[in-house]
C-alpha cells in the first residue's frame, strides 16, 4: 500500500509539473506588461524545483532507496567538545526531516559526561527518506572556538554517523532470536520516574556476528525491545549489503574503503565560517542555516554526482 501511495504521489507530480507549465506558457503568451513578472518568475521557480525533484528521483536505483531511513550518530575524537558537536549533528538531521516533510523520532541516546551525547539514533520516515539520508553517512568534522576550554581555544572535533535503511519484512533477513542475548537494565538520564527504577532499558547482543544494540528511551521495555530489533535488523542488513559489495568490488578487482569513516564534511566556526562537502566540494558560508537543518544543497550535489551531472558551485 506504501507502495501505491509513492507511485500515486508521483503520477501527481508529473501531471502537476505538465498543466502548470502548460499554464504558464499561456500566460507568457498574454502578458502585455511587467504586472505579473514577478508571479511568472515565482511559478517558473515551483515548476524548476519540482523538475528537479522529479530528476533526482531517478538516482533512487537501489533496493533500500525507498526505505525509511535509521541515522545513528556517534561522539568521535575531541572529548567533550565532540559530545557536543554530536548532538549538533543529531539535531540537525531533526531539522532537515522537519523542513522536508518527514517525520523523525530519536529512538535512543546516551548522554555525554558534561555535555552533548555520546551517541544517537534517529528514525526518518517519509518517501525515499533511506535515499536522501544515506548521503550522511561518513565523518563529520567541526573547527570552533571551544566553548568547554576556559582559555577558549579552537578545538577540532568528530561525529561520526551511520545510516541504515529499515527492514520493511522480517523475509530480508534470517534473524534466529536463539542467536540474541536480552539483557534488561535501569536507563539512566533524564526521562521521568520510571529512570534508574525499572529496568526498561533493553541491550541486544547478536552473538554470531557480536553487534550489540541498546535502547533505553522509551517508557516501557517492551517498547524499548521492539526498538533495539529494529534497529538490529537495520545492523543486520547493513553487514549483509557490505559483504555482498566487498564481494563486488573484489570479482571487478576494485578497492573500496571500509566502513563508514571517510571525512565528508567540515562545519568550520572559526577563523571564517563555511561548511564544505569533501565529496563534491559544494560550500556554504551560512554554517547556522546549515546546523538549522539546511543541508538539501549537500544532499541534491551528491545525488546529481551519482546521476553523473554536473554539480552546483556555491
Amino acid at each position: 500500500m506504501r507502495r501505491i501511495g509513492e507511485v500515486r504521489a508521483r503520477l501527481e507530480q508529473w501531471q502537476d509539473l505538465d498543466k502548470s507549465t502548460s499554464d504558464l506558457l499561456e500566460l507568457l503568451e498574454i502578458a502585455e506588461d511587467d504586472e505579473l513578472e514577478d508571479d511568472l518568475r515565482a511559478e517558473l521557480n515551483r515548476l524548476t524545483d519540482i523538475a528537479v525533484a522529479i530528476e533526482l528521483a531517478a538516482a533512487f536505483t537501489g533496493p533500500h532507496d525507498r526505505s525509511n531511513a535509521i541515522l545513528m550518530v556517534h561522539a568521535g575524537e575531541g572529548g567533550i567538545d565532540s559530545q557536543d558537536f554530536a548532538e549538533m549533528v543529531l539535531r540537525m538531521y531533526v531539522k532537515w526531516a522537519d523542513k522536508r516533510g518527514f517525520k523523525s523520532e530519536i529512538l535512543d541516546t546516551s548522554a555525554g559526561e558534561e555535555a552533548g551525547i555520546k551517541n544517537g539514533t534517529l528514525e526518518v520516515t517519509g518517501p525515499n527518506a533511506y535515499g536522501y539520508a544515506k548521503s550522511e553517512a561518513g565523518s563529520h568534522r567541526l573547527v570552533r572556538l571551544s566553548p568547554f576550554d576556559s582559555a577558549h581555544r579552537r578545538h577540532t572535533s568528530f561525529a561520526l554517523v551511520e545510516v541504515l535503511p529499515e527492514i520493511e519484512s522480517d523475509n530480508e533477513i534470517d534473524l534466529n532470536l536463539d542467536d540474541v542475548r536480552v539483557d534488561t537494565y535501569r536507563a539512566s538520564g533524564a526521562g521521568g520516574q520510571h529512570v534508574n527504577k525499572t529496568s526498561s532499558a533493553i541491550r541486544l547482543t547478536h552473538i554470531p556476528s557480536g553487534i550489540v544494540v541498546t535502547c533505553q528511551n522509551e517508557r516501557s521495555q517492551t517498547q524499548n525491545r521492539e526498538t533495539a530489533f529494529k534497529i538490529l535488523r537495520a545492523r543486520l542488513l547493513e553487514r549483509k549489503m557490505n559483504a555482498e559489495l566487498d564481494e563486488k568490488q573484489k570479482l571487478k578487482g576494485e578497492h573500496t574503503n571500509a566502513g563508514f569513516g571517510n571525512r565528508i564534511r567540515s562545519y568550520v566556526l572559526h577563523p571564517y565560517t563555511m561548511v564544505t562537502d569533501h565529496r563534491t566540494d559544494v560550500s556554504v558560508s551560512d554554517t547556522q542555516g546549515v546546523l538549522n537543518g539546511e543541508i538539501e544543497v549537500f544532499i541534491d550535489a551528491y545525488l546529481k554526482a551519482q546521476l553523473g551531472q554536473p554539480q552546483p558551485v556555491s
